[in-house]
Parts: structure tokens; sequence; C-alpha cells
């Protein structure tokens, strides 16, 4: 649920976009706090670049606006992009620029002082990982090493607000994770939106999520208010051994079991259960004493949590009728 303590330091209110007769976003609104990292998560095509690049005014809303640390996107541009750090999906780096070159010519162009040119750079240098490239040009670079420098133009001016706009894309795995462990170390000192299609992405780096889709957003929450909502009601995953008629019966007649349904059958004569219940521990202990009463084999017993990806499958295919919205 969205955080009522302060005063958001994003607020996006009826935010629309249109290209022509595509509907890029439509009627967005949403608000992020001092502190968040904001997973902002959808398929490709769903809005996510364009809601970006109206927060960083690189786009005017069609209808909407939105305000970045209380300015205005239309009435105070140039104060907002001062408090972003933005890096695109493509990060726009001179390739022939040697990397520290490259840092100090950022700076200046971010209007950083002379006096404090070195030591942000150094900074950025230590942040980021970059001591073992510094002799190189960028485009010696790997594109997990690029990434890096793209990190470290973004934060140079020391912004209070990070825009991410798919950080990890086209890197290899071991690459993923030091990108996501510095997303991670930047979230403990900066406001943070990551905008990506990759589930494990958010796992991995968020306190809240956002889901948008076809340019709607269809729900906003933390990880598991996210899973409550697709899962609705709680529930139990049991295997037993017998007929798979007489054991659907039995464990919805239990008490606290409102579903069942088989999931899977085994060779051996093993049967898989979902049961959804109104309260999980009460099934569980049920179905423990069901099958100790009837003498049944019981190989497994557990509540099963819905992952990212449930969720998001499950909310990127309602109906607009099925829509959570903030």
């Amino acid at each position: 649920m969205e955080s009522r303590q302060a005063t958001p330091v994003i607020d996006i209110r009826g935010v629309t976009k249109r290209f022509g007769e595509t509907v890029a976003v439509d009627d967005v609104s949403f608000q992020v706090h001092r502190g968040e990292v904001l997973g902002f998560l959808g398929p490709n095509a769903a809005g996510k670049t364009t809601t970006m690049r109206i927060l960083t005014c690189y786009l005017a809303p069609d209808e909407g606006t939105a305000a970045v640390a209380g300015f205005d996107i239309f009435e105070n541009p140039v104060e907002v992009r001062r408090r972003i750090g933005y890096l695109p999906e493509s990060a726009p780096l001179y390739l022939d620029m040697g990397v520290l070159d490259h840092l100090r010519f950022v700076a200046e162009v971010r209007g950083i002082s002379q006096n404090d040119i070195e030591s942000r750079v150094d900074d950025m240098i230590d942040v980021c990982g970059l001591q073992a490239v510094l002799s190189k040009d960028v485009g010696e670079l790997s594109k997990g090493f690029r990434q890096r420098v793209g990190l470290a133009i973004t934060m140079i001016h020391d912004p209070d607000i990070l825009i991410l706009d798919e950080p990890t894309t086209g890197l290899d795995p071991s690459q993923i994770i030091e990108i996501r462990e510095l997303i991670r170390t930047i979230g403990s000192e900066k406001t943070v939106i990551l905008s990506t299609h990759i589930l494990p992405e958010v796992e991995a780096t968020s306190t809240r999520v956002l889901i948008i889709n076809e340019g709607r957003l269809v729900a906003s929450g933390t990880p598991g208010e996210l899973a409550s909502m697709a899962m609705g009601d709680d529930r139990v995953v049991v295997t037993l051994r017998g007929p798979a008629a007489d054991l659907e019966a039995a464990l919805l007649a239990l008490p606290h079991a409102t579903g069942v349904e088989v999931t899977g059958a085994e060779p051996d004569g093993f049967v898989r259960f979902g049961l959804l219940s109104d309260d999980a521990t009460g099934l569980a202990d049920a179905v423990f004493d069901l099958a100790r009463d009837r003498g049944l084999r019981l190989r497994e017993l557990r509540r099963e949590t819905a992952s990212l990806e449930d969720i998001f499958l499950k909310l990127t295919r309602m109906d607009d009728s099925d829509e959570v919205t903030e």
C-alpha cells in the first residue's frame, strides 16, 4: 500500500501520453517516497519508458502532470532535472573517451564546481567499482563495465532520485548480479525507480512494486501485498496416496477448505492437490489429522506463496473490469 508518512519525492497525477492513435500511458497516478526502491514492472511496450521520459522532462504528457522533489515538470523542468539521475536503457556514452575523462566531462556539464570535480569523480569510481578500467576508453569496456560507467555519470551530480530504465539488459549472469548489488547499495542512500520487465530484478532489488500493462497501472504494493492479491485465498499444497476422486471429496469437506483441484499425479499412486482456504494453518492441521485418522500416506504438506511471476502473469492478463488501482 502507499506510504502516507511523508510528502512524496515523486508525485504523478493522471498522466496520459498518446502517439497518434496509440495510448502509451493511460491516466497513470502514483507516488514514490524517500528511500524507496520502486520496481516499475511490465511487459515490453507496457508504457514504462514513456512514463520515465515524462518524469525526466524528455517528453510532455498530453494530460496530467508530475512533481519531483516538489517541482512541477511543466513549471520547473530545470530543477526537476537537477534532482534526477536518469540512466536510459542504452547508456549515452562517448565510446572514444577515456573512462576518467568521461567522468570529468560529465561533472563539468552538470555544473559541479572545479574544486569539487575530482572528489565527485573519486566517489563514483569507488561506488561503481571502476578502478580497474580507468586507463581504458569506454569503447574497450565490457557491457557490464559500460553500465557501471553509465551509473557513475548518472549519479555524479549527487541527485536525490535515480531512474534506471532496464539497467541489466544485455548483461551476462555475473554482470547482472554485480549491477543488482550496486543498485541495492545505491538504494540505501537514494530514492530509486527501477524500470524492468525482468521479474528477478524486482524481487532482488525492490521494496515496492508497480505493475503496468498496456499503459495502465494494474497493481501497486510490496511483493508480499501483491502475493496476497494474486493468490486470493490462502493456498495449501498436499500430496496424498489414494484414489484421486475420494481424496478430493475428503479434502473439500475439511474445515477451512474453500476449494480444491488436482494439480498432479505420480506413477506410485500419489496425487497432488492445491487447496484454497480461509485459514491455511487450520486447514493444514485438518489435513494432517485426516491422513492420521485414515492411515493415508502423506508425502507433502505446505503453504504456497505466490511468486512474483504468478502475480505478474495474473495481473497482466486481467480484463479491464478486474483492474486493481491504488
